[in-house]
């Protein structure tokens, strides 16, 4: 006698009461029960701005992907509308970075000027902001590091320890900036405990109410992340991001 797997079993059990042929019957019904669907309007294209002009910037990790400059990813953001991409999220290379990646909040930093410029060519487009301080910090990770002379500083926790609420702070910060800019979603992409509630709470008390949030914050200490790094330019300098 051969024995059948627990689902089969689980499946016969149920018989007759139970039959999924009734849902497989026609192409209609089983358009209208299927799982998963993927379209055009489910594509989001990540874009890595940079300060300077005229710059597409091959990306040697990622054959067929580039860092653009402003004036250049308009015409990719125009293609990209134009063939039914309807969001694309921005990730931001600044031309200076220091310890607490103040580019990010700045509104004159690259992705609030790559924001407007997108929402000035291409009112269409939903604009996602990636919210997370490594690609600004001179040091590569994604907040305020525990350093002697910051005004954060805290001698209990080990040096080059992550800040926690500090950052959440200049994360509160970073996303008003970007929403006004015109930012449609905030992308919050660092581990950083609290900071959905922090932002979102930053942004309701500056009158973004509307304004989205879509949180992405697992990472992980893998090679998969090596291209990622190179395209944003956000390796850390030291250590890596399991704290």
């Amino acid at each position: 006698m051969v024995e059948l797997p627990l689902k089969m079993k689980t499946a016969e059990a149920n018989f007759p009461a139970v039959r999924p042929r009734r849902l497989r019957r026609t192409a209609a019904m089983r358009r209208m029960v299927r799982e998963t669907l993927l379209t055009p309007d489910d594509f989001i294209y990540p874009l890595f701005v940079r300060t300077g002009k005229d710059i597409q910037k091959p990306l040697a990790s990622m054959p067929g992907q580039f860092q653009w400059s402003v004036d250049t990813v308009i015409g990719e953001v125009k293609e990209a509308s134009a063939v039914g991409v309807p969001a694309v999220v921005l990730f931001g290379i600044p031309e200076e970075k220091d310890a607490c990646g103040t580019d990010n909040y700045n509104p004159d930093g690259i992705v609030p000027t790559a924001i407007r410029a997108i929402k000035d060519a291409a009112p269409e487009m939903i604009v996602i902001s990636d919210m997370c301080f490594c690609e600004y910090t001179d040091h590569g990770h994604c907040g305020i590091i525990n350093e002697p002379g910051h005004e954060h500083y805290n001698p209990t926790l080990p040096q080059g320890y992550l800040l926690n609420d500090p950052t959440l702070e200049l994360l509160r910060r970073a996303s008003v900036v970007h929403a006004e800019a015109g930012a449609d979603i905030i992308a919050p992409s660092g581990m950083i405990d609290g900071m959905v509630n922090a932002i979102r709470s930053g942004l309701d008390e500056g009158g973004y109410q509307h304004i989205s949030i879509m949180s992405y914050a697992a990472k992980y200490a893998s090679g998969f992340y090596g291209p990622f790094r190179d395209a944003a330019e956000s390796p850390p300098s030291f250590g890596d991001r399991s704290q």
